[in-house]
């Protein structure tokens, strides 16, 4: 029996709970309102929402389409139904959901914005661009639309306006409360001691520390940085480092004149596709681990290559990127001459010591306590074959042979588009790229391929 008042009553209820946290008990509030008046739409997004932040995307999908069928001119319902299709890769599903909210309201720079990551997902550009700067029209204050148009233009190389976009992230903003000297927005930097702050992952951190060494030429006075534990001991080995402070540890209360974001250098530096701090290496592990390792690593026949098949599993698109076992790079094995070693670190590890038939794989990782430890592993080796992962940048960063198996969909903006080489760090760094998402097979051939061809170069 429908019971419109009854059912507002059991929907304002549900968003108490639900503004408390209390997620069961609003489940229970819309339900019932939706009992009560089942032409309740604003219920159905609710519930959707609640669904989709808890990771349930089908129900969530069926709680937005249940409003929109009640009613189609219901904006929230179009845009969220558009969120999780992109998010389950029903991509012209999403196009329309964007689409139809869109029309609704022409002027919602969320839709746009969220239009425009869909198009970039799925290498369309020119449309994504678009959507994004028509975000910024009708709100030029929408950060995440500006930030989202810094992953098109950095992705296309162009690095001027792409730089200064990416300043509209967040990131480091928790951070600056535990920090005791004002931000650094680029003022000279001769005779200052600068603070280097950790924002993103460790790859992140791995290809934009060697901008120390570009703050030391501007004639920074000092350079410290502030970086997860795991890479402590490898940067305060390096000599443009005067002082390494581990991020879950007590930071200085005093001697630093100002702080930066590492991942802000390359905006306030000035760099450009064609004008990039590329000197390789600018990492160098301790001599004495680099022979601790040696002893590990004993010489023998064949070339030793590094396999890194997984990423760490708390990486947005990590589903996207790793691939689903080591298995997938079993036809690697069939190529004659060649010692392999496991750098996987977390997920995936324990393969190494069940590798597929026909692969046998030296673990090493069971050894690896940081970074540093990493680093001088990989001087043993002659290349390193990895997901895009930090193990990749410390590659490149030590001047180490590299090939990077790129995904798809989704592709960090920072190996560019279209091609198969990364000025980041020249004459080490090969790409790997998949045609088609989730179909790593022809990637593993070309793989195979050219380590036949590297074989056969090598000096007996």
């Amino acid at each position: 029996m429908s019971d419109p008042a009854a059912a507002k009553s059991h929907f304002e209820s549900g968003v108490r709970h639900w503004q408390a946290g209390a997620l069961a008990e609003a489940v229970a509030s819309f339900e019932d309102a939706l009992r009560l008046d089942p032409q309740l739409a604003p219920a159905h997004v609710n519930l959707g929402l609640i669904r989709e932040h808890g990771g349930a995307l089908d129900a969530a999908t069926h709680h937005y389409r249940a409003a929109i069928a009640i009613d189609p001119a219901l904006f929230q319902a179009q845009l969220n139904l558009g969120v999780v299709l992109a998010a389950q890769k029903s991509f012209r599903e999403a196009e329309v959901a964007y689409l139809a909210a869109l029309a609704i309201d022409p002027l919602a720079a969320a839709a746009w914005s969220n239009l425009g990551v869909l198009y970039a997902s799925t290498w369309r550009e020119a449309q994504a661009e678009q959507c994004y700067r028509q975000a910024l029209e009708i709100d030029p204050a929408y950060a995440r639309a500006r930030f989202n148009l810094a992953y098109v233009l950095l992705r296309q190389g162009r690095y001027e306006e792409g730089w200064a976009a990416m300043e509209a992230r967040d990131w480091a903003d928790a951070l600056a409360p535990r920090l005791a000297c004002p931000r650094w927005h680029g003022e000279a930097p001769a005779g200052r001691a600068l603070l280097i702050v950790h924002e993103g992952g460790h790859g992140d951190l791995i290809q934009f520390c060697r901008y120390a060494a570009v703050l030391k030429t501007m004639g920074a006075r000092q350079i410290g940085i502030v970086c997860p534990p795991a890479l402590t001991r490898l940067l305060a080995q390096q000599v443009a480092f005067d002082a390494v402070f581990a991020l879950d540890a007590e930071l200085p209360a005093s001697g630093w004149d100002a702080w930066v974001s590492f991942l802000s250098l390359p905006h306030l530096c000035g760099t450009r596709v064609d004008h990039l701090p590329d000197t390789l290496p600018y990492l160098r592990p301790d001599a004495n681990d680099v022979a601790r390792w040696g002893e590990r690593i004993a010489a023998g026949a064949g070339l030793r290559v590094g396999l890194v098949w997984k990423g760490s599993t708390g990486f947005e698109n990590d589903a996207d990127r790793s691939l689903p076992s080591l298995a997938t790079l079993a036809p690697l094995a069939a190529v004659p001459g060649v010692q392999w070693f496991s750098l996987q670190v977390g997920a995936g590890q324990d393969e190494a010591r069940q590798p597929p038939p026909g692969m046998a794989i030296t673990p090493l990782s069971d050894g690896f306590t940081d970074f540093a430890d990493t680093a001088a592993a990989l001087m043993h080796l002659d290349l390193v074959i990895a997901v895009d992962t930090a193990v990749a940048h410390l590659a490149g960063a030590l001047g180490r042979p590299c090939w990077v198996l790129l995904p798809a969909y989704k592709p960090d903006w920072r190996w560019l588009a279209g091609r198969t080489d990364s000025p980041w760090y020249p004459g080490v760094m090969r790409l790997f790229w998949q045609a088609r998402m989730g179909d790593w097979a022809p990637v593993v051939q070309a793989l195979a391929q050219a380590l036949a061809e590297r074989v056969a170069q090598t000096p007996g």
